[in-house]
């Protein structure tokens, strides 16, 4: 008898932790997918428009390249936290008018921490490149820095590193915004430590988190003082300039 009643005791604590998990697990997926900010239709309607590019919607992620199919250097870019990558390809358009490969990752899940893939998930989307630098804005870049050990380069927009990276000895461009109300120019400045001694730091005056993308404002956010035809503008100089010198 007693048996019996132990057998069902187990069965329905097994049954609760089941019940919990499975609740857990459908919170997590509810949470990723509610609240994703999409991408705004008319800076987006400008890169489908561009003579000047490529847009692919391929397996590996959102393709960006030159037209004329010339191309030495590839960046890949890991979109911040449940914003849809979409909302990236305004800002990045310019890199690929200039003549870098461009491919916006689709985190799993909408968060990049989710996402296991290696570098090589999404740089065979252009097989040709040899040189590939690795990015991300806010979370993507957090991401992105875990990454860079098989990249060639480290692009932060908006974001800091978790990992130390300071002893890899790769080329880093960290931009950052005045206005960043989440990245703000505090936590860029704790996390210093953590990139390589000649990683070139440049602040944008005016420029909140959400500058960094096409998706609206962002709540937490500062507001920005710059335009966003300035702001792409800048990021692309920037940008850029500091892949230029990898190309073979």
């Amino acid at each position: 008898m007693q048996k019996k009643r132990g057998r069902r005791i187990l069965k329905r604590v097994l049954w609760s932790l089941a019940i919990v998990v499975v609740l857990a697990v459908g919170g997590v997926v509810a949470y990723t997918q509610i609240g994703v900010m999409a991408a705004e239709p008319e800076p987006l309607a400008t890169v489908r428009e561009n003579p000047a590019i490529t847009v692919t919607d391929a397996d590996e992620g959102i393709v960006l390249a030159p037209a004329d199919g010339g191309s030495d250097v590839g960046l890949v870019f890991i979109p911040g936290a449940k914003v849809d990558p979409w909302g990236y390809a305004a800002i990045l358009q310019g890199l690929a008018e200039d003549g870098v490969t461009v491919v916006i990752t689709r985190p799993w899940l909408n968060l990049a921490f989710f996402d296991p893939r290696g570098l090589d998930a999404f740089t065979s989307a252009a097989p040709d490149i040899d040189v590939w630098s690795v990015g991300g804005h806010s979370l993507g870049g957090v991401r992105a820095c875990q990454l860079a050990a098989d990249a060639d380069a480290l692009v932060l927009f908006g974001s800091y590193c978790a990992t130390d990276v300071s002893d890899s000895g790769l080329p880093v461009l960290s931009i950052s915004g005045s206005e960043d109300g989440l990245s703000t120019p505090e936590k860029i400045a704790d996390a210093r430590d953590l990139l390589p001694a000649d990683a070139e730091m440049v602040e944008i005056e005016g420029a909140s988190h959400a500058s960094f993308g096409d998706y609206g404002p962002q709540a937490g956010d500062g507001t920005p003082t710059i335009s966003t035809e300035e702001m792409h503008d800048e990021v692309t100089r920037l940008t850029d300039e500091f892949l230029a010198p990898l190309a073979p």
